[in-house]
Formats: C-alpha cells, structure tokens, sequence
C-alpha cells in the first residue's frame, strides 16, 4: 500500500507514525508488528459488514465513520453516535474476539 498511496497516507489511515510504518518495513521496528499488521488489515480490508444505519459496508468505511467527529446538524452522524457504541465492530474488533 505505501507503493501504491504513499508513506504518510498508509501512516495516517492505520494510526501510527510515518516513522513505526517505515520500521516494519525495513524490520527493524522495536513493537509488536502483529498490532501493525491488525491496524493495516482493518484500514484497507474489503471485508463487508453489515452496519445498523449504512447498512453493508467495507470494515475499512466502518473505521472511517468511527473516527469522524460528531454533528449534530448531520442526522447519519446522530445516529451513528446511537449506534457505534454498542455495535460489535466498534473499532473494528468483534466483541467475540
């Protein structure tokens, strides 16, 4: 993906640093690489999900929307807030896993 999207893009949509993402790549990271691997197959994962308000959508758009502010002038965004706290993918991980 950093081939394809760039350095920083990878970086900001799996939540670390441009510098951690450069180190897994070079293997020499000092962390766990299984969070980065798990951080990087949520962000760009096709797996569909059946989401209460959007209905089946990539995992990926599921963490997109988690991390969008909240607004209340936007009724998708109302009722996202009602629904993404006690959804079973909050975050991206099943309660069951």
């Amino acid at each position: 993906m950093v081939d394809k999207i760039g350095l920083q893009e990878v970086a900001g949509r799996i939540g670390y640093s441009k510098s951690a993402v450069c180190h897994v790549l070079r293997g020499t990271y000092k962390g766990k690489t299984e969070k980065v691997l798990v951080a990087v197959e949520r962000a760009f994962s096709d797996e569909q999900i059946s989401c209460p308000v959007l209905g089946d959508i990539p995992l990926h758009r599921c963490i997109e929307e988690q991390n969008r502010p909240f607004s209340a002038a936007n009724s998708i965004r109302v009722s996202l807030a009602r629904a993404c706290p006690t959804c079973d993918r909050k975050k991206g991980v099943r309660r069951d896993e």
